[in-house]
């Protein structure tokens, strides 16, 4: 167990955004271990489309929910993790190309969809839509953030609302053997 790990505390803290029946969305002040298990469970369901990098581990909870900047939001039913999704500062993938390339890296005002996941189950459930729903408000609601950006496969960008633009497309992206896009939605 590395220094990280010891530090963490086993209970997370959050706070509920948006609540109906035995559903909810709520806000990761605080991921602590007692999430961990089920947040990667629920991760498993990308490692088919996109390989094994997309699960999450202890060290990447740490990283991209418990990290200032970071907004990240779980849904619940019946008290079960069954998605979650995560925005963190542009200015946090510096390591990326693509990042550094984006005409507002370093301008403080753009997000970047690290994750959108919810388990198999809960698809069609309309889980999807509220959690994506709760998490652009909340992302308005940041004074300095104008810009939602992410990777999503060819031809999903097309289907949002809102002001939509795509930046850029990539082959076999992260070796998935299939084409995205970078797209940018206006939060103005």
């Amino acid at each position: 167990m590395d220094m990280e790990q010891k530090k963490q505390k086993p209970d997370s803290v959050t706070q509920v955004i948006a609540s109906g029946g035995t559903f909810q969305i709520e806000r990761v002040k605080y991921a602590g271990t007692n999430d961990n298990e089920r947040l990667i469970e629920v991760s498993e369901s990308l490692v088919k489309e996109y390989g094994p990098a997309a699960l999450l581990t202890e060290n990447t909870i740490q990283v991209y929910f418990n990290r200032k900047g970071t907004l990240p939001f779980i849904a619940r039913d019946h008290g079960d993790i069954v998605g979650y999704m995560i925005g963190v500062p542009l200015e946090m993938l510096s390591r990326e190309p693509w990042a550094r390339l984006d005409e507002n890296f370093n301008k403080g005002n753009t997000i970047y969809t690290y994750a959108f996941v919810v388990e198999n189950e809960s698809k069609g459930t309309g889980c999807a839509k509220i959690l994506k729903r709760v998490f652009l408000n909340q992302t308005k609601k940041q004074d300095s953030i104008h810009y939602v950006t992410g990777h999503v496969r060819e031809g999903i960008a097309s289907r949002f609302s809102g002001e939509i633009s795509i930046i850029e497309r990539i082959e076999n992206w992260q070796g998935t053997g299939k084409t995205f896009e970078y797209y940018r939605r206006n939060l103005n």
